[in-house]
């Protein structure tokens, strides 16, 4: 019977020495994670801190911004108008070329279909 208890009370240790590591670990994985979030939460009260400086200027941008936008049309018909006005016109060729088709020859599989051999 001595050594039941002996058992038990070896039992008993390793399982309370083992809470306890566990325990240690993983109050030091939070402490890590703590540290980590106020890292954080400092970067993010000093770009909080950035944008408030940086507001009143972005409502001047966009508004600068829309009114660009809205005249960008305009400019690129100026532009256009310019370049074709200063780019010079290709010469006609002597001879003009007899009009073909982008796509070249265009070949009808209808008759094939219904059993036609193709031509040529």
């Amino acid at each position: 019977m001595t050594t039941l208890v002996i058992l038990t009370v070896v039992d008993i240790v390793l399982l309370v020495a083992g809470l306890a590591f566990y325990l240690y670990w993983a109050g030091s994985l939070l402490a890590r994670v703590a540290t980590n979030l106020e890292e954080s939460f400092d970067v993010a009260a000093t770009i909080v801190g950035h944008a408030k400086l940086i507001g009143p200027g972005v409502e001047h941008i966009n508004r600068t911004g829309g009114v660009v936008a809205g005249a960008l049309p305009l400019l690129y018909g100026m532009a256009e108008e310019i370049v074709t006005d200063v780019t010079p016109a290709a010469e006609p060729p002597a001879v003009a070329e007899p009009s073909r088709p982008a796509s070249g020859r265009r070949r009808s599989r209808l008759l094939e279909s219904v059993g036609y051999p193709r031509e040529g």
